[in-house]
């Protein structure tokens, strides 16, 4: 039996995954890191904490494996998006890697805006200026550390710092570039026109392969420390949620994903690299070659739940809490709840919203609340894909992944809120697999990543949506898409009492 290895590179920790021929998951290791906070708003991560606690999970698996380390044939990544790491003209580090949930960025995007200009910045990356992303970064660097920013040989990604440790090649890939905000995502090259208005030398910017793209071979320092083959083929793997979009079966028109993690994702295939959005959602190069995906972020998705649970059933476990929620009426008698406890994404984007309850009443119970928590989280979802159908795109099945599909509850309400089929997959592993796929494809071992899925991936359950509870969330859908504006104004005059 042959193998490969998928590397999901997150913000707390490493998973690396060997996945054998039929798409089987033999072994799953993960390994944690910190982050480095120093002040409020900073999030940074030593990148050599990655390569360590990844050279010790390769290491535990080749030590378990089996089988002859020549049947692992390749190896490719998954990583979290927008982080900036800086090397010099050794390849030496130069400073911490600044992560994607960063927010010290808001002057340089606020430049960004008056030296591109809204429109022409969407027109080149079809992405707004936002603190999490890589050239605002880049700009902070340049202001604040003058002499880290004229040592910068290169720029990278957190993965592919990573995947240069592992090959001592440094390149970069077009699903993570398009989250930098200077890649002309529809042309997939570096753009020459960012670049020399912000003055930034483009040959810092590294050279840009296909995901799937052969990358080399692991080096023999890391074949001997780890065990691995020395001829290990290496790929070069996609972002985060370009690799969840792989990993779920996301790869045609109509193909959409519901993802709730700490915070949820509504991402669609795309095939058209023009479409407009006008900024309101995401727009990045796929993980499949020749290919895009728009994406709206809700950002306390999973987290509103974690914090309801927290708050007021600490001694509960998941299941105890959603008990009986199926027994709650669609509306959870006449409750509201707007996910916005740490501002919000999409369509908002505002740091300084906060979340409410509308329409509490003494007859309220707590089953009532953790069914508007529920009810509220796929509402602001569904903005993503309001959004998506009023551009004319096509939503019809959705795959739901995370946490939401761990629930036939709420599986049922997403199907009835989206008012489309959800389809939940027998095994989930989201990035880690996405990555393992684009490893198997670049080994030749399908002629495509469809045909790839096809082996890999399996959905035996799915929820139709039930027409009297679509026409019941439709009336509710438009009171909650109210309540963002009634309560902006109040939100910020409350600002200055928040710790």
């Amino acid at each position: 039996m042959k193998y490969v290895i998928g590397i999901d590179l997150g913000t707390s920790a490493v998973k690396v995954l060997l996945v054998n021929k039929r798409g089987e998951v033999c072994q799953e290791i993960s390994k944690a890191y910190p982050l480095i906070q120093e002040k409020s708003g900073y999030s940074e991560q030593n990148p050599e904490e990655w390569y360590a606690k990844t050279l010790e999970a390769l290491v535990e698996l080749v030590q378990q494996f089996e089988g002859n380390p020549q049947d692992i044939e390749g190896i490719s990544f998954s990583g979290q998006m927008h982080g900036l790491v800086v090397v010099n003209q050794k390849n030496e580090l130069l400073r911490n890697a600044i992560l994607w949930n960063d927010t010290r960025t808001t002057k340089q995007c606020e430049e960004i805006y008056e030296v591109v200009g809204k429109e022409k910045l969407l027109n080149i990356t079809k992405n707004p200026a936002l603190e999490g992303f890589t050239l605002p970064k880049l700009l902070w660097v340049k202001e604040h550390e003058p002499e880290i920013f004229e040592q910068i040989a290169y720029f990278m990604l957190p993965k592919d710092y990573l995947r240069y440790r592992l090959t001592g090649r440094i390149h970069s890939e077009y699903s993570d570039a398009a989250g930098t905000l200077l890649l002309g995502v529809s042309e997939k090259v570096w753009s020459h026109e960012i670049c020399n208005l912000f003055d930034i030398e483009q040959s810092i910017c590294p050279p840009l392969v296909e995901s799937h793209g052969y990358v080399g071979t692991i080096t023999p320092e890391f074949a001997h420390a780890t065990g691995l083959y020395h001829l290990t083929k290496v790929f070069a793997g996609g972002a985060d949620n370009a690799c969840g979009a792989i990993g779920s079966g996301i790869l045609s028109e109509g193909n959409t994903l519901c993802s709730i993690g700490t915070s949820g994702v509504i991402l669609s295939y795309e095939e058209q690299k023009n479409r407009d959005f006008d900024g309101k959602v995401h727009y990045f190069n796929h993980g499949k070659e020749d290919a895009f995906y728009t994406m709206g972020v809700t950002l306390s998705a999973g987290h509103s739940l974690e914090w309801f649970k927290h708050t007021f059933a600490e001694n509960e476990d998941f299941t105890e809490l959603l008990e009986g929620i199926d027994r709650i009426p669609v509306g959870a008698n006449g409750l509201i709840f707007t996910p916005y406890l740490v501002g919000e994404r999409t369509p908002h984007a505002d740091s300084s919203i906060r979340a409410s309850f509308i329409g509490m009443e003494s007859a309220h119970t707590k089953k009532d609340f953790a069914r508007a928590v529920l009810e509220g989280i796929t509402f602001s979802l569904n903005e993503s894909i309001h959004i998506f159908r009023e551009s004319g795109k096509k939503i019809d099945t959705i795959i739901s992944i995370g946490g939401g599909a761990k629930n036939d509850t709420w599986l049922q309400m997403q199907a009835d809120i989206f008012n489309a089929k959800i389809l939940k997959l027998s095994s989930e592993q989201g990035p880690g697999m996405g990555a393992a796929m684009l490893a198997a494809y670049g080994c030749g071992w399908f002629e495509s990543l469809i045909q790839c899925a096809d082996v890999f991936l399996e959905t035996p359950k799915s929820y139709e949506p039930i027409q009297e509870n679509v026409e019941k969330y439709k009336e509710l859908f438009a009171i909650y898409t109210k309540v963002y504006a009634q309560t902006r104004a109040i939100n910020e005059e409350l600002k200055p009492f928040r710790k």
